[in-house]
C-alpha cells in the first residue's frame, strides 16, 4: 500500500501504484503483436503471431476460444480506422508486418 487518499467520508484511503515492471507486463494483444511483428522484421500469419506471443509471454488469450480472429479482426480494425499511421500493413491473405 504504497500512497493514501482521502475519501469522501474523511478517511484516509489507501491505494496501490503499479510499478513500471508491472504496468510493461500488460500488453494488449495488439501491442504484443506489433512487438512480435518488430522483433521478427518478417510477415506472419495471426495463428503464429499468437504462438510466438504466447511463447514469448507478451500476452496469452484470457480464455478465448478464437484468439487469432480476434487479432485478425483487431488488426483489420487499427488499419482501417488508422490508415497511414496504422503500426500494421497488410502483405499477403492473412499475412501482416510491422511498419
Amino acid at each position: 500500500m504504497a500512497a493514501s487518499k482521502t475519501h469522501p467520508n474523511g478517511k484516509p484511503k489507501k491505494t496501490r501504484k503499479k510499478s513500471a515492471e508491472a504496468k510493461a507486463k500488460n500488453l494488449s494483444a495488439l501491442d504484443a503483436a506489433a512487438q512480435v511483428l518488430a522483433e521478427t522484421g518478417q510477415p506472419m500469419s495471426c495463428q503464429e503471431m499468437i504462438e510466438a506471443m504466447a511463447q514469448k509471454r507478451y500476452w496469452s488469450s484470457p480464455g478465448g476460444k478464437t484468439p487469432a480472429s480476434t487479432l485478425y479482426s483487431g488488426i483489420l480494425k487499427e488499419i482501417t480506422t488508422k490508415g497511414k499511421e496504422s503500426r500494421f500493413r497488410k502483405t499477403d491473405r492473412g499475412h501482416f508486418t510491422r511498419i
